[in-house]
């Protein structure tokens, strides 16, 4: 009998106690009972959809072909906002270059969430008309970017002299650029690797010695090209964007920790391109948190410090 009363009193004290650290849990302050993942800033967004048909729900491009992308491509540019913006709020973006064709476009963004985007005209075909009304847009504090400048896809090097008033603009404003310049692209038929040589920079960039300039995808695949640059030119970044999960993991994995070997992991930003496919806006972000040769402080360095540096502004999320 004693036995059975002393195992009740010890049931009862076990059901108070889970009740009491219930109670407790249950009244914590919410930012220690639920913190928010660390910031983050994506350096490549785009608001509407690229510059060549993707139909709904086609998988995300890969390579090398052939490939199995993932993710679905959305429908429209509604979709692609709402579910952006639902990925930016899941996993702490507080800041992002938003790239865009149409001004109408991007003030819907701009308006779902102000204060969160630095707008930038997205530079497809240059031309004298275009830019005085870009200019205009910078003058009425809508723009805060350049770029992307993707004439690359075209055929246009970043040298050509279309561009040259693009990047004088850039220079006075003292905007944070952004150019498609490396060795892979849509498959459209103006586009060429070879004008995506990182080397084709260096007359901008002796020509702009303030220009703030960043490279897509950090140059992919010109490795030692962008090392050189970047070593040469201190003003000169790049971002890791589609070959986070456009590439076979391996593949990128040997191409950022080679940048970093070089020296320049203090210059390497995340930047999604996520285009039509906001799912892989996480594939991008698990693969640089996943990189097991990076230290936690390399991996701030890329998801945020870097971004923050170069665009010169203090968010104080850190």
């Amino acid at each position: 009998m004693e036995r059975k009363i002393n195992n009740s009193s010890l049931r009862i004290r076990e059901v108070l106690s889970v009740l009491s650290l219930f109670l407790f849990l249950a009244f914590l302050p919410e930012p220690v009972f639920a913190q928010k993942a660390p910031p983050i800033i994506d350096m490549h967004l785009h608001a509407d959809l690229p510059p060549f048909e993707v139909p709904a729900g086609t998988p995300a491009i890969c390579r090398p072909e052939p490939c199995e992308g993932k993710g679905k491509a959305t429908a429209s540019h509604e979709e692609t906002m709402r579910k952006t913006l639902e990925i930016m709020d899941r996993n702490n973006i507080v800041k992002a270059h938003l790239s865009g064709l149409d001004p109408e476009i991007m003030a819907k963004w701009i308006d779902a969430a102000p204060g969160r985007f630095i707008a930038a005209p997205f530079i497809f075909q240059p031309d004298e008309a275009g830019l005085e009304q870009m200019r205009s847009k910078f003058d009425e504090g809508f723009y805060a970017g350049m770029g992307e400048i993707a004439t690359q896809l075209n055929g246009m090097a970043p040298n050509d002299p279309k561009l040259e008033p693009y990047f004088a603009l850039a220079e006075e404003l003292d905007l944070p650029t952004l150019i498609h310049t490396e060795g892979i692209g849509p498959e459209l038929p103006g586009f060429r690797t070879a004008a995506g040589s990182p080397l084709l920079l260096e007359e901008v960039l002796v020509r702009h010695p303030k220009l703030r300039l960043y490279v897509e995808n950090s140059g992919y695949p010109f490795r030692d090209e962008m090392i050189a640059m970047m070593s040469q030119y201190p003003q000169l970044y790049g971002d890791v964007s589609t070959i986070t999960w456009l590439l076979p993991r391996t593949a990128f994995y040997d191409y950022l920790e080679a940048l970093v070997r070089a020296g320049l992991g203090k210059r390497i930003m995340f930047g999604s391109d996520q285009m039509c496919w906001p799912e892989m806006i996480e594939s991008g972000i698990q693969a640089i948190q996943e990189a097991d040769f990076l230290s936690e402080e390399q991996k701030r360095d890329i998801l945020y410090n870097n971004a923050e540096r170069f665009l010169q502004i203090t968010l104080g999320n850190e």
